[in-house]
């Protein structure tokens, strides 16, 4: 019966949105004044994978959902009066008889078409200009001079003027007619959802029922927009009627200037039941999340110089992940990170950045126990060359590390960085690098990935070293600097044949005993040694 009187039964399609559109609520709400700080910017989302995340919590979850769920990710803090994301509703959600009946009351909102954050929090519409008051009197004034040119032939001129200005009316305005109509339906869904939500009391779990508690002051409202917003009973009764009304009696577009202004007079009550029940619906599906990965835990908060500790931490985006402890010590210290090629240093910076993400937007870790700081994260994992943005790899690397110090002037922050300018030569690398990086651990923590070994004593007032090492077929990270490299016994394990290891080898030893003693050095290479001369000068 509310079906019919709000105006819509849709099967539930889970239509396919766009990221623009699933992260038009963050924008809209970073575009206001008051909005809250970002929690990542644009490299960052891309290099901590969150896009892919973000699709895996959205599974089964509609636009209203998505869209919160990436406002946390992406901002962290909670719109003031959402009540949404709170660590003490998502335990209680944990009660899966208490989800199930939330979930049923929240299920058409995957039925929606078109996202509405724009509408209810950008510009929104105009009022309705004041000429169209005078709209529902043209539809009779047609009708009346169609009988009356029978009387009078001329009268059949002004009947002809009245049928253009009908169609001019309807040919100009069609199209955001019908925009509206979606706009609309969505808008249905959502006060249908707060509607039910706010119904539910009897049968249900108590945990239910208190979360539902939030939504009964406004049931009636959203009950009485709905049918205010939507077609006349008569419509939906007789389908048939629907064409003749618009082409005639200009019902559609009638409708839409009148519902400009009804949204306009109830805009700030759309807006909190919008983030109302968004924020449910995306809590339901971290609730979800929670109930089916093998490890997580709450996240606690460290201040500034308190430990930051993950015990089993995993990367949700990896199955099976194999867990790693990770802390850095209570001095404030960030942490150099070294490890031989392809033993996952950036696995482990991607799963730290994720982590830490999770544990500001929504108050959990994929680990064991977590001991986190709720700072913004910032990351310069994937830098490249850009042949159409005409940046070579160095020029894109050094445009990121100007604006992580940009943004490490604006506040403290967790600075995740892996193979720091690798675009240029090996002495200039070090030589920037340890510039950089010791100004941003000054401003933040900084937890950096490098084959650059020889960072980690020029940086060791700022960054304890750590290494990532395998015993008995599984992951650690210990104190030290990695010993062994095996960068040259890859050779031999990818193919490449014993004259080329020979070469590799051959140069390795000699720049190791140039770099301690140059002027004792010969040439290396071609089989021979040559003595140091002048020429090598």
């Amino acid at each position: 019966m509310f079906k019919l009187l709000a105006g819509f039964s849709a099967p539930r399609i889970d239509y396919p949105f766009a990221r623009s559109d699933v992260a038009m609520y963050a924008s809209v709400l970073s575009a206001a004044d008051g909005a809250a700080p970002a929690l990542v910017d644009r490299q960052t989302w891309d290099d901590m994978l969150l896009d892919q995340y973000a699709g895996r919590l959205a599974r089964g979850t509609s636009i209203f959902g998505q869209q919160e769920l990436h406002r946390r990710l992406h901002s962290g803090a909670v719109p003031t009066g959402s009540g949404a994301g709170t660590v003490a509703r998502l335990r209680a959600l944990a009660d899966e008889s208490a989800a199930a009946a939330l979930q049923t009351a929240c299920a058409d909102l995957r039925c929606a078409e078109a996202e509405i954050a724009e509408l209810l929090f950008g510009a929104g519409p105009a009022p309705a200009p004041r000429w169209t008051r005078w709209l529902k009197w043209l539809p009779p004034a047609f009708l009346l001079s169609l009988p009356l040119t029978l009387l009078w032939w001329p009268l059949s001129v002004l009947a002809l003027c009245l049928c253009a200005l009908l169609m001019a009316v309807q040919v100009t305005y069609y199209d955001r007619s019908q925009q509206w109509e979606r706009l609309v339906r969505t808008l249905q869904f959502q006060l249908r959802a707060h509607s039910l939500l706010g119904t539910l009391s009897a049968g249900v779990p108590a945990a239910a029922s208190d979360i539902a508690a939030a939504f009964r002051p406004g049931v009636a409202q959203a009950g009485k927009l709905s049918r205010q917003l939507g077609r006349s009973p008569l419509e939906r009764l007789v389908p048939a009627l629907k064409e003749y009304g618009e082409w005639i009696g200009l019902s559609n577009i009638r409708r839409y200037f009148a519902g400009r202004d009804l949204f306009l007079a109830n805009r700030a009550f759309l807006r909190n039941s919008y983030r109302m029940v968004a924020g449910l619906d995306a809590d339901l599906a971290l609730a979800r999340e929670l109930r089916t990965v093998p490890v997580a835990c709450w996240a606690a908060a460290c201040g500034p110089g308190e430990a930051l500790q993950l015990d089993g931490v995993v990367h949700p985006l990896l199955e099976p992940a194999m867990p790693l402890t990770l802390g850095l010590g209570e001095d404030g210290k960030g942490a150099f990170i070294s490890g031989k090629n392809g033993i996952g240093k950036s696995t482990l910076l991607r799963t730290l950045g994720l982590n830490l993400v999770t544990a500001r937007a929504f108050g959990f870790c994929y680990a064991q126990r977590a001991s986190v700081p709720l700072l913004p994260v910032y990351s310069s994992m994937q830098s490249e060359d850009s042949l159409a943005g005409g940046e070579s790899l160095y020029i894109a690397e050094l445009r990121r590390a100007h604006e992580l110090l940009a943004l490490a002037c604006a506040g403290r922050a967790v600075f995740i960085i892996d193979e720091i300018f690798r675009g240029t030569n090996h002495l200039e690398s070090v030589s920037a690098a340890a510039a950089v990086l010791d100004t941003l651990a000054q401003h933040g923590t900084v937890v950096v990935s490098s084959h650059n070994l020889v960072l980690a004593p020029l940086l060791a007032h700022r960054l304890a070293p750590l290494c990532v090492c395998a015993d008995d077929g599984r992951l650690h990270v210990r104190p030290g600097v990695l010993a062994h490299t095996n960068g040259l016994a890859l050779l031999a394990q990818r193919g490449f044949g014993p004259a080329i290891e020979s070469k590799a080898g051959k140069v390795h030893a000699w720049l190791g005993d140039y770099l301690a003693h140059p002027a004792d050095c010969g040439h290396v290479l071609a089989g021979a040694v040559e003595p140091a001369s002048a020429e090598r000068g």
